[in-house]
């Protein structure tokens, strides 16, 4: 495997590792591609199966291999058996996979955590691990994608440098897959793609990259709604927004500073959509009994004609997983496309999938979902010219 392209995204092997190959979102997507791949699942919430996207010229998800790194020791087989017990799995399925997981277990690798070793260390050993997977599958690209955890924000990120031990986990994971010449999308929130240090590598090696902070439930919402007001001229006062989650996610946001983060991802589009700042207090709490699920109420209050007061209630219950896997795969082909079609660079025109879209420097991101997909749409058609 290049930094390269030398094959069409349709007819090239691809690979998918995964940061966090072990947790509940990267667990969810292997388990459907593999269903997928024998019919055995449907493709229900695949943006990239609708005819818009043109499916046909986007890497087979039934040839998409896995790997990754995780820092646990649960097996893959053991994390689809928990989320069998919370609902997020069939059962049936998960059972009739599990020599498959257990495959796809074979090709991950230790992870990676800060004061384990140096971060040069750590980025060779890394990298190996990504240049391994491809040669043993014989893959023509490889692309990386951090589902993990949420990392909090970055102190002075421009003295930031590759050897640099203080670097954040996802900056670490990115100059890895670089190095290793894969291309690299962020899920989860983090600031990794925007520190200097980590676009500058994608730069010099030529490679494509996405994020940041899947857009899966509340703040998807919130992309669709307020154009609305914004195209009907109706004032938003205030939203109000609070957020309740349990898994893994709950726990590491119970941290401030990594909540913090988050709170920052949620809240980046909607005075960009309203056109002026729109008050109003955001909180994520963490509710250990809801598993993978979470729920997401909203207050929102706007003024129509004349002043009238008005107000809109809405409440959002999702699995967590459930909705982020089928973005994760979409994500996977549209990277491995553009890096076929010979794109670098920061890919905003993904922005459709993410809360706070990494951008060119200098391009500010649009946030209102109708003109993402059109951009998204627009983008894709042009990968084939």
């Amino acid at each position: 495997m290049t930094s390269q392209p030398t094959g069409t995204a349709a007819t090239s092997r691809t690979g998918v590792w995964f940061v966090g190959a072990r947790g509940s979102v990267a667990t969810t997507a292997v388990v459907g591609a593999l269903g997928l791949q024998h019919d055995l699942a449907p493709t229900t919430g695949l943006v990239t199966e609708l005819p818009d996207l043109d499916p046909a010229g986007l890497p087979d998800l039934a040839g998409l291999v896995f790997g990754g790194h995780d820092v646990g020791h649960d097996t893959l087989a053991k994390k689809a058996e928990t989320l069998v017990a919370g609902d997020v799995l069939p059962s049936m399925l998960v059972r009739a996979l599990r020599d498959e997981l257990d495959a796809v277990d074979a090709d991950v690798r230790a992870g990676w955590s800060a004061g384990e070793e140096p971060v040069a260390t750590a980025v060779e050993r890394l990298a190996g691990d990504i240049r391994a997977f491809a040669e043993r599958h014989d893959l023509e690209r490889v692309v990386v994608v951090d589902v993990a955890s949420t990392q909090a924000p970055v102190e002075d990120p421009e003295t930031l440098t590759e050897v640099d031990d203080r670097l954040p986990m996802g900056a670490v994971y990115a100059l890895a897959a670089f190095r290793a010449g894969a291309p690299y999308v962020t899920f989860t929130p983090s600031p990794c793609l925007r520190l200097p240090v980590v676009a500058a590598a994608a730069r010099a090696a030529g490679l494509p990259y996405a994020g940041c902070d899947g857009k899966t439930g509340e703040t998807l919402l919130k992309s669709a709604l307020a154009p609305m007001f914004a195209m009907r001229n109706l004032q938003l006062r205030s939203w109000a927004s609070i957020n309740l989650l349990g898994g893994g996610d709950g726990a590491t946001l119970a941290d401030p500073e990594a909540a913090r983060s988050k709170i920052d991802t949620k809240r980046s589009g909607l005075d960009a959509m309203a056109g002026y700042e729109v008050p109003g207090p955001m909180h994520i709490d963490q509710v250990e009994d809801l598993g993978d699920w979470k729920t997401a109420w909203d207050h929102v209050r706007f003024d129509g004609f004349l002043g009238t007061r008005m107000t809109l209630q809405l409440t959002w219950q999702g699995c967590d997983s459930a909705l982020a896997a089928p973005l994760v795969l979409d994500l996977v082909r549209l990277v491995a496309a553009a890096h076929a079609a010979g794109r670098s660079g920061a890919l905003g025109e993904l922005g459709f999938f993410f809360k706070d879209p990494v951008t060119e420097a200098g391009v500010a991101a649009e946030h209102r979902l109708a003109d993402q997909w059109r951009e998204l749409v627009e983008w894709r058609a042009g990968l084939d010219s």
